[in-house]
């Protein structure tokens, strides 16, 4: 049976393109392209949304080959979603990222509206991890490795 050669990227609808990025860009993120305007067939056969055009932000981490596809319709329109779900919500509910000091990424975030879930947990000495609301209501995991 065929397999999967790798992991390529998470896609992720978002009505305001900008500030979703903008906000991936604030934890360490970078532009590697854009499509604007993209539409057609090839667009309405991978997608079946006929008549359909939207604008893409590919994102990745420094150092690695997953990306986020971040993207927004500009016709039809984006149908509304819940942005209060909880991780315990059928779908697509986080996206996580390790990063090197937890408390400082979360203290960031939160300064610039994006809080905390929950709270910062401990795992077995060897994880700290924390949840956050992040724009459009996407729940992000954060999460330090301990040394110890």
């Amino acid at each position: 049976m065929p397999r999967p050669i790798r992991f390529d990227h998470v896609g992720i609808t978002v009505a305001d393109l900008e500030m979703v990025t903008g906000f991936f860009v604030s934890l360490g993120l970078e532009v590697e392209g854009r499509a604007n305007g993209l539409e057609g067939e090839f667009l309405e056969t991978v997608c079946a949304v006929p008549d359909s055009r939207t604008n893409i932000v590919m994102l990745k981490a420094p150092g690695t080959d997953v990306g986020i596809e971040l993207s927004s319709f500009e016709k039809p329109g984006y149908l509304p979603c819940n942005p209060k779900a909880m991780a315990n919500e059928l779908g697509l509910r986080s996206i996580a990222f390790e990063v090197d000091d937890l408390q400082a990424t979360v203290d960031d975030l939160n300064q610039h509206g994006y809080p905390l879930i929950g709270g910062i947990g401990h795992y077995e000495g060897v994880w700290k991890m924390a949840y956050i609301r992040g724009p459009e209501g996407i729940i992000v995991a954060l999460a330090q490795r301990l040394n110890g």
